[in-house]
């Protein structure tokens, strides 16, 4: 039986110069807390009739399962020549960091979007070879229950998104999507060292202590733990905390009653106000701006 899709969970729309997916980010790569508002991911079912803006990620990965419909998506990976990848009903792709993309419809696809840091994380745990997804095309199955998949994730989005449900689709994702993709020799993934140390980072008593406590962690060189976390994280020590701190505080906006005094302490910021400037500098609005948008995502007027 052809799946379908419950009409109450479409989402999102776009219509011909009038794209509500990709809200004019042209010039700009989209970060992951601008959707996910404290969320630990974002799902939605989208109906795109024309061409969306083009756009790229700045710090999270993003599941395509398309439903219906035909067309493509172009795309430019790290500075690569643009090139189109076909999409059909039954695809499933994983659009990555650095993937500059346009998606030209008439297409009904879902989008699942989760911040790298946890990805590559969790790709580590798992044992995935680190080149499986480094072509020039982002990853590509063909595989009906990619759109069953999504659409459960996208259930428990408006349930109540929980960090298990999403561990739960990234197990089951990558059964789709692995298998598709010619898997070399793997060379050696990430170690079990920096594992430990960046997932033990996401406790909140020791992202007070910041980049003391992940470099105690690591148990390795100031420089050897900044050449690895560069190499299989892309990007640096003091940044990856800084990241983990500002997503942690967005969840604590987004879910507790806590004052932003009180949040920005718990994360290790110096003040209240340092706090501030640096969560507008990374998300555009103040830690009260945002809390109010949280809010308001999570539980929506009647």
């Amino acid at each position: 039986m052809p799946f379908t899709v419950p009409p109450p969970f479409v989402t999102g729309y776009a219509a011909d110069n009038q794209n509500l997916y990709c809200v004019d980010v042209a010039q700009r790569a989209e970060r992951f807390e601008d959707h996910a508002l404290g969320r630990p991911f974002h799902a939605a079912l989208v109906d795109l009739k024309g061409r969306s803006h083009p756009h790229s990620h700045r710090d999270y990965f993003e599941v395509m399962a398309v439903v219906a419909g035909a067309g493509e998506q172009l795309v430019s990976h790290a500075g690569r020549p643009e090139q189109a990848q076909p999409l059909h009903p039954g695809d499933v792709v994983l659009v990555r960091p650095r993937d500059h993309h346009t998606i030209v419809g008439p297409l009904r696809f879902y989008n699942i979007a989760f911040p790298a840091t946890g990805w590559r994380t969790f790709a580590g745990l798992a044992g995935l070879d680190p080149r499986w997804a480094t072509g020039a095309l982002p990853p590509l199955a063909h595989d009906d229950r990619g759109a069953e998949l999504c659409a459960a994730i996208l259930r428990r989005f408006h349930d109540g998104p929980r960090q298990p449900d999403l561990v739960r689709f990234w197990c089951d994702a990558v059964d789709l999507l692995v298998p598709a993709t010619p898997r070399p020799a793997p060379p050696p993934g990430i170690p079990d060292w920096l594992l430990t140390a960046t997932a033990a980072m996401s406790r909140e008593d020791y992202l007070h202590e910041g980049i003391a406590r992940l470099r105690a962690l690591a148990h390795v060189s100031d420089a050897h733990l900044a050449r690895s976390v560069r190499r299989y994280y892309g990007t640096t020590p003091t940044e990856f905390v800084a990241d983990l701190r500002l997503r942690h505080a967005a969840t604590l906006l987004a879910t507790t009653t806590r004052t932003i005094s009180d949040i920005a302490y718990a994360c290790g910021f110096a003040s209240a106000s340092y706090f501030s400037r640096q969560f507008h500098e990374a998300h555009g609005s103040s830690p009260r701006s945002f809390r109010d948008a949280a809010r308001h995502a999570f539980v929506p007027p009647g």
